[in-house]
């Protein structure tokens, strides 16, 4: 157990790991929207150390039909979720996939928005540079108190809709043509964006080798797409996974504010009176 938990930034690299192993506990999140098991692949070779963490049952609730493909798990599945796997209130968490942390992301701002402190580990599996350890990895289970979710960070379908509307900025962290509508999901029932969303796809927070990008080339970035410190920004994405890698990033360029549309392009186009845009992103509305 650590009792003084590490300060930390939303990612951090193989070297400040090594140097931090022994007061951290490692996360494994890979997981895989073609339906490859994310555990079989924990299995035949993880961090080690690292317990492996499902973004269907620990980092989601069941899908309800309304809240999209991953809703948020309510605060004590999710506290009890986290016991289970050994990873207590006072540990320090790095979690890591291997898509450039698209799908830990969702375990490390959650963790971070609740008062925990995680990171991304960046360049995730492939950064690591000594030998993988293969098989399950258990830990000692802990009693976790439920933490609620920080209601001024969330947003809702309706919030969302205002926004866009308005003067905040709404970004949609799926890949261009999934904005577009142009690359259709089996799963998605209507394709397109958020009518005044602009893309933001989480891949463009990554430099070429894989790592992320500078705080000060993501923040010129972010704002570029009007996304500045003081401005209302919102983020969503195909179920309001990926979308937290848009929101890490945002911390690391000097916006902690950000908030998520948990239901993301799930929920929203499940709901056939939610209006529908199509086509490129055109830049921003005067004024906007």
């Amino acid at each position: 157990m650590n009792a003084s938990p590490l300060p930390l930034a939303p990612v951090v690299d193989a070297g400040w790991l090594g140097e931090h192993r022994a007061e951290t506990v490692l996360a494994d999140v890979r997981w895989y929207p073609d339906g490859r098991s994310g555990h079989d692949a924990h299995l035949a070779g993880h961090l080690p150390g690292a317990v492996w963490v499902d973004v269907d049952t620990v980092l989601s609730a069941p899908p309800d039909g309304t809240g999209g493909r991953h809703p948020l798990p309510g605060p004590a599945a999710f506290a009890r979720a986290l016991g289970a796997l050994g990873i207590g209130h006072d540990t320090t968490v790095v979690a890591y996939d291997d898509n450039g942390g698209a799908y830990a992301a969702r375990l490390v701002w959650l963790l971070r928005r609740t008062g925990q402190p995680a990171a991304l580990l960046d360049g995730g599996l492939a950064a690591w540079p000594g030998a993988l350890e293969t098989g399950p990895v258990t830990r000692d289970p802990v009693e976790r108190t439920p933490v609620d979710w920080p209601r001024d960070l969330l947003r809702s379908a309706d919030e969302v809709a205002r926004a866009a509307a308005g003067t905040a900025v709404v970004l949609d962290a799926r890949a261009p043509g999934r904005y577009s509508g142009a690359d259709v999901l089996p799963t998605d029932v209507r394709s397109g964006h958020i009518p005044g969303a602009r893309s933001a796809p989480w891949s463009a927070n990554l430099s070429a080798d894989g790592t992320f990008a500078p705080p000060e080339q993501l923040a010129a970035h972010y704002a570029a797409l009007g996304a500045r410190p003081g401005t209302e920004v919102i983020v969503y994405c195909g179920s309001g996974v990926t979308a937290c890698h848009d929101l890490l990033a945002l911390e690391l360029a000097g916006m902690d504010t950000a908030a998520l549309y948990p239901g993301s392009w799930s929920a929203w186009s499940a709901e056939p009176a939610r209006p529908v845009a199509t086509g490129p992103d055109d830049g921003p509305p005067p004024g906007r």
